[in-house]
């Protein structure tokens, strides 16, 4: 008679993917049901992107996949698989601040600090998107990230004084490339 062939526990099966994280391609082996906020602390040691709610209502989790702000709490990370991943560790470049880091370390708009990256990035999306945006612009994009810590006042006056930051900085360089 013939042996039966175990089979391993959905539990224990493990997918391959490839996302490009940062800017760098990696690869990592997880269970299908992991989300990207467990794959990108647990398996690749990102740890700037927190835990928060586990429910999608604080924006803790936030990250970037595609430019996109992200719940990754609630995002399978097979379903970003092949895709541009930005967590808060990526935002600053060659040991350079993003403008919205330096605005918000000048202006105390981080309290505690566990909510930032999530509104940063989330920040950084809304600049992408729109290099002007009003007051009530930015309080409507940062209003899934929720911060208990602060009134909200110093994080809309970082956003406002990096954007003005990068508007100059734009400027700058369209008026040295036409010289």
């Amino acid at each position: 008679m013939a042996q039966p062939v175990p089979i391993e526990p959905p539990a224990r099966q493990k997918v391959h993917a490839s996302f490009v994280v940062n800017g760098e391609r990696c690869e990592v082996a997880f269970a299908p049901h992991r989300t990207l906020l467990e794959v990108l602390r647990e398996d690749l040691a990102l740890t700037g992107t927190k835990h928060g709610c586990e429910l999608g209502e604080c924006g803790t989790c936030t990250v970037l996949v595609d430019g996109v702000p992200v719940l990754s709490c609630l995002a399978l990370a097979l379903s970003c698989a092949d895709r541009a991943i930005e967590t808060i560790e990526g935002m600053a470049r060659g040991g350079t601040l993003h403008p919205l880091q330096d605005a918000f370390a000048e202006l105390g708009a981080a309290q505690c600090g566990y909510c930032t990256p999530g509104v940063l990035l989330t920040a950084k999306a809304l600049l992408a998107d729109c290099p002007a945006p009003t007051r009530a612009q930015i309080a409507d994009a940062l209003s899934g990230n929720l911060c208990r810590c602060t009134g909200y006042a110093k994080i809309v006056e970082a956003v406002e004084r990096a954007a003005a930051v990068m508007q100059r900085a734009a400027s700058d360089a369209r008026s040295e490339a036409s010289s």
